[in-house]
């Protein structure tokens, strides 16, 4: 598991983890196998009364498109059900596979403080951040979320003033956001 992770996490796919963080959070996870080998991953961390996390969803590159990111993220959210959580929430920069499965884009900033305990231990937080902040709604008895803006995904314009400051997601070729130009501070 640790070798398929970090393997994405090497090409900036995901986030790198230690062998004793997958050891740590081991009950977390889903695994796919093939004669023995662990060919995919999901975890789901659950974060609060109604909220829990998708995460350190890979498949071998081998075994891509076989659907099997599909059954790992089925049976994730199938225990969120069981544990009557109502939405669910990934950090991703594969937001057309999530958008596949009804996941919608929200600013970071929509999501609870406690989500980001382990942004803030990540070598790219915040200024190299390149995930995607996305929710999903699940129905059920669990405790109804409170709502939340969705948005489409949004990047800076290339076009931006030296010195402007902009939220922290990632560039997407042909979006574009609003500047908010930074004031000077004289020394």
């Amino acid at each position: 598991m640790h070798q398929l992770l970090n393997g994405f996490a090497d090409k900036r796919e995901l986030l790198p983890r230690s062998i004793s963080e997958v050891y740590e959070n081991l009950q977390q996870f889903h695994v796919a196998e093939d004669k023995r080998k662990i060919i995919g991953t999901c975890a789901l961390y659950v974060t609060w009364d109604n909220l829990a996390e998708v995460k350190a969803l890979a498949v071998d590159e081998k075994y891509q498109g076989q659907g099997i990111g599909k059954k790992l993220l089925e049976a994730v959210t199938k225990v969120a059900g069981d544990l009557h959580i109502r939405r669910l929430f990934t950090l991703t920069i594969r937001t057309g596979f999530f958008e596949h499965f009804d996941f919608k884009h929200v600013s970071k900033d929509h999501l609870p403080h406690k989500v980001w305990t382990e942004c803030v231990k990540c070598v790219y937080f915040p200024e190299r951040c390149v995930e995607y902040a996305m929710v999903k709604d699940l129905r059920g008895p669990g405790p109804v979320p409170a709502p939340i803006v969705f948005r489409e995904k949004m990047s800076p314009s290339k076009e931006l003033p030296m010195g402007t400051i902009v939220p922290s997601e990632p560039i997407v070729p042909g979006a574009t956001i609003a500047a908010i130009p930074m004031k000077r501070v004289k020394k």
